[in-house]
This record gives C-alpha cells, sequence and structure tokens, in this order.
C-alpha cells in the first residue's frame, strides 16, 4: 500500500487507486489486513490506512467510453452525475449506490437484478449491462471483485470484462490479468501464471497470451468521477 500511495504521490496525473469492497475497515479487520497491519507495525497504522481508504475514488471513467469500478452496477444508478456527487471520506453503507458500486456482480443466465450471492448487493443480468450502457452511450465496464480462472473474462455480449490480478487467489490455482488499452480502445492482456497451487501468495512472470479486440473506438484518457 505505501508503495502505490508513493506512485500516486509521484505521478498525480497518471497514477488512479479505485476503492474496493475491502478498503473498508469492517471488512479488512477480519480478511488479514488488519493482522498484517498489526504484526508488521501497529494498530495506528490500520486506522489510518483506513482513513486514507474512505477518500478514495469508487470509479473512473477512460475517455468517456469505459466505466471502471470495483463491484458493479447498481439499480440506484441512473446517470453517472450521483457518482460524482458522492461525498468524501465516506464510509461504505450496507446498501445503496456505494455499496453496489463496491459488491454487486454480474451473473450469467439470469434477467435484470437479483439479490446478491454474498448478501451484499445485487447480481446483475447481461440485459442490465447492454441497456446501461446504450443509455449512457459508453462502450465497456471495466470491474474487479470475483475470481476468474483465467486472469479476465467477458460477460454481456463483450461489454463487460472482470479483471482479477492475484494469481493462485486462496490456492484455486486461477491465472492474474492485467489489462490495457491503447488509444483505439483496443484492450489486450497480460497474464501472470500461478507459479504453486500450494503458496498462498505466489509469484508470477508475466506472459503474453496476445490481444484481444473490443472493437470500440477511443483514446486512451482516464478521469476520476468520484
Amino acid at each position: 500500500m505505501p508503495l502505490l500511495l508513493a506512485y500516486k504521490i509521484k505521478y498525480p496525473d497518471n497514477f488512479f487507486l479505485l476503492r474496493g469492497n475491502h478498503e473498508c475497515a469492517s471488512i479488512n479487520c477480519i480478511y488479514g489486513f488488519f493482522k498484517e497491519c498489526k504484526d508488521h507495525y501497529n494498530v495506528s497504522i490500520w486506522k489510518i490506512f483506513n482513513e486514507c481508504f474512505k477518500c478514495l475514488p469508487v470509479a473512473a471513467l477512460i475517455d468517456e467510453k469505459i466505466l471502471c469500478m470495483h463491484g458493479g452496477l447498481s439499480p440506484d444508478l441512473k446517470n453517472l452525475d450521483q457518482i460524482r456527487r458522492i461525498e468524501r471520506p465516506i464510509d461504505v453503507p450496507d446498501s445503496g449506490l456505494l455499496c453496489d458500486l463496491l459488491w454487486s456482480d454480474p451473473k450469467k443466465g439470469i434477467v435484470g437484478w437479483r439479490d446478491g450471492d454474498m448478501c451484499f448487493s445485487y447480481t446483475f443480468g447481461p440485459d442490465r449491462v447492454e441497456e446501461f450502457l446504450q443509455t449512457h452511450d459508453l462502450d465497456l465496464i471495466c470491474r474487479a471483485h470475483q475470481v476468474v480462472q483465467d486472469g479476465y473474462e467477458l460477460f454481456a455480449n463483450r461489454k463487460l470484462v472482470t479483471i482479477f490480478s492475484a494469481p493462485n487467489y486462496c490456492n484455486v490455482g486461477n491465472a492474474g490479468a492485467m489489462m490495457s488499452v491503447d488509444d483505439s480502445l483496443t484492450c489486450s492482456f497480460k497474464i501472470i501464471q500461478p507459479s504453486s497451487i500450494e503458496h498462498e501468495i505466489p509469484s508470477g512472470d508475466l506472459e503474453d497470451v496476445g490481444e484481444l479486440c473490443l472493437e470500440e473506438k477511443t483514446s486512451n484518457n482516464a478521469c476520476i468521477i468520484a
């Protein structure tokens, strides 16, 4: 985390951090971050980090065409200005727009909105993605939150992509992935293969696995929207 913040300080106009569902004290006190801070530093560091997390933006827009967030869409999201109006610092509520942006998930085989699989937020079908993109003149939603075996996974006729960058998460043997977007909105993926399924935090070398062109055309300019 200090390295990421250092990059943000060094390159404020080129390096962007978005908040995820674990950038919340009630979640990261359970899933290892609290223990890591306590074991290596002290509880005060954990508290300081969580104050920082409250200030992180929750979405970004790349050249007015690619919407990025950690979780997914929300039935409460009618226009992007709603995201811009989210005041920070802010805690993550148990429901509503901010919660959904960090917790909701796409789900195959459903139409519309369903209750979330993790007892938080919602799941949504491909119809919600296509309708949202058409309404707001967007080309792609880029999100994370779910482990996908190949590091990335397309959904809703290539209109949404899930990126998961941690290889061998919880020893499930998954690959990790990173996505690059060029000036013509051609998206390419680099895959991090797990070094071993026996290690909780494996290391891996980047391997090119070709390029996947999503065909939408924009330039690569990022803009934090909230």
